[in-house]
């Protein structure tokens, strides 16, 4: 048993080094190219249409039409891919409290449902529950967050 010992020895290190690279990696995997996505989709007629269709539903919760592309990656990628998305859309600091806020319920459906329904629940009140709440904290902190 390796107990730890306050002292650091150069395999520790080493070790830490290249498995914080890993998860940079993989992380950058995702977001650097949803932002570039997202980035080239505002400088093109399509951002402004998807904005236009989403601004009524996401004035809801305080957020602007073009919040809907972190929301749907968020949703059916996962948390990194609405991260990157978030960046490129030039938010307010309340617009990426709310999203995150909604995302903290309500992110990677499709896997945690799966997950879910492997543990014995119905997919589909996973599914309500999770949408349903990030539906009142949306809205709720939109009124809150003034």
């Amino acid at each position: 048993m390796n107990i730890y010992r306050g002292k650091l020895d150069a395999d520790t290190i080493k070790r830490g080094f290249f498995s914080g690279l890993e998860v940079t990696w993989q992380l950058a995997r995702i977001v650097v190219p949803i932002y570039f996505i997202v980035t080239f989709l505002k400088y093109t007629p399509l951002m402004n249409f998807i904005t236009s269709i989403f601004s009524p539903l996401m004035g809801i919760f305080g957020l602007p039409g073009k919040a809907a592309i972190a929301l749907v990656l968020g949703n059916l990628v996962n948390l990194y891919a609405a991260i990157g998305a978030m960046v490129s859309l030039s938010l307010t600091p309340k617009e990426i409290t709310i999203l995150g806020i909604m995302l903290s319920f309500c992110h990677s459906l499709p896997v945690e449902t799966a997950l879910a329904k492997k543990i014995g629940l119905s997919p589909l009140n996973v599914i309500l529950v999770r949408a349903s709440l990030a539906i009142a904290s949306g809205i709720l902190f939109n009124l809150i967050l003034k």
